[in-house]
């Protein structure tokens, strides 16, 4: 009942907060924007088209060229460079005066009856005073790569016509979604799923840290409360305010055109998941004296979460073999795919998700405990390990001993 009474109380205090509310609804809007970009990302992907992550490279240089034969105009990328047709009378004050970066010229040989199979001869000048002409030099080179096999083809054709030469009818017939689409999909419906968890460990750092540095920690101790009903109390209003804002960001997904299969049971797994990610961020925040230290430290353990999390998860995509795994994301991505579930696939994960969170909340509650640990000195790492391990005294032996020889 004490731990509810301090959940009300944070609850009340964040939902009260300006700040909260504006960081709430940008990370909204931010996890849209991601929503459609993956949807682009996939589209691109599924239209077999090349995608361009970087739209700032849209016509990035300008291309002067006089190609009559149309031979290598083609082949260039009209996205990245763009080209400017030029009369053979032009001259090459545009490099000097900064109106092209570079000029390619072609020579009006017959370039088809050559006998010799070998690369386009071309002219290209570049303003090397401009920075983009490693570009441009890249750009022409590909293309006079991919025009130089056209033209070999043609010859070749040339030589051997096509009623000469038996070829096998080949009739290619695809099922199904690609392979590495499906990869994708998969593993970008689990990041994006459990991506909110990771959003809000700033709000149990501003309620233990933020007691500290606000100098109300003896005030909050001094209620008629346990430690332990503290730590609990800020957890769970933590806990729900993820369970919220996780509600709304899969009801976005789903609207976007994600398919979730049983979100119901996905949305549970996810929130269970935030469970112990909330207990190991309050270790950290108890240990803390201050936003800097708890802000690395945070770090860290989102390192180590994501690894526990993803590494599996990329195992079983990469070669969905009847594996069991610890980690709930790769139950997650087995319930979106719809493959078949054991009761170790459902076991694991949440006895993982129990370990842990008695593990984590028992250390948050026993450091919060400590009145070195929030007032000072405060004890080394070390010192606390074998402290929790029980090895104190072998530590206060050992200090005692030396003393003694010294």
């Amino acid at each position: 009942m004490g731990s509810w009474t301090i959940t009300k109380w944070e609850l009340k205090n964040t939902l009260n907060s300006k700040k909260f509310l504006f960081i709430f609804f940008f990370q909204l809007v931010v996890l849209l924007m991601m929503i459609l970009f993956f949807n682009n990302f996939l589209a691109g992907l599924e239209s077999e088209q090349e995608i361009a992550l970087s739209p700032s490279l849209d016509q990035f240089a300008s291309l002067g060229v006089y190609d009559p034969q149309n031979i290598l105009t083609p082949q260039l990328n009209p996205q990245i460079l763009e080209l400017i047709p030029l009369d053979s009378e032009v001259e090459f004050k545009g490099l000097q005066n900064g109106e092209f970066t570079g000029k390619v010229f072609l020579s009006t040989d017959e370039i088809f009856q050559a006998e010799v199979i070998e690369p386009i001869p071309m002219q290209l000048y570049l303003d090397y005073q401009d920075p983009k002409r490693n570009v441009i030099r890249e750009e022409v080179i590909l293309a006079q790569d991919k025009s130089s096999s056209l033209i070999s083809q043609i010859w070749i054709n040339d030589l051997f016509p096509k009623d000469e030469i038996s070829t096998p009818q080949i009739e290619e017939e695809v099922q199904g979604e690609d392979i590495s689409l499906q990869i994708i999909r998969k593993l970008m419906t689990a990041i994006l799923t459990f991506l909110p968890l990771f959003l809000f460990g700033n709000l149990i750092v501003d309620t233990i840290v933020g007691e500290k540095e606000r100098k109300t920690g003896e005030m909050l101790i001094a209620m008629p409360l346990s430690r332990g009903n503290i730590i609990l109390g800020k957890s769970m209003a933590v806990i729900i305010t993820m369970a919220f804002q996780l509600a709304l960001w899969m009801a976005l997904m789903i609207l976007a055109g994600f398919s979730l299969e049983n979100p119901l049971v996905v949305y549970l797994i996810v929130v269970s998941t935030a469970i112990p990610m909330v207990g190991v961020t309050g270790i950290v925040a108890s240990f803390a004296k201050n936003y800097k230290e708890a802000g690395i430290g945070i770090t860290f353990a989102y390192i180590a979460i994501i690894t526990f999390l993803i590494v599996p998860a990329l195992a079983y995509i990469s070669q969905p073999v009847e594996i069991l795994s610890l980690s709930s994301m790769t139950l997650v991505i087995k319930i979106v795919s719809q493959d078949p579930l054991s009761r170790g696939d459902i076991i694991l994960p949440f006895a993982s998700i129990i370990f842990l969170s008695i593990i984590f909340y028992y250390s948050s509650i026993w450091l919060f405990k400590r009145d070195d640990i929030l007032f000072g000195p405060r004890p080394g790492i070390i010192r606390l390990l074998l402290d929790f391990i029980g090895l104190n005294k072998i530590l206060d032996f050992f200090n005692h001993k030396y003393k003694l020889y010294k």
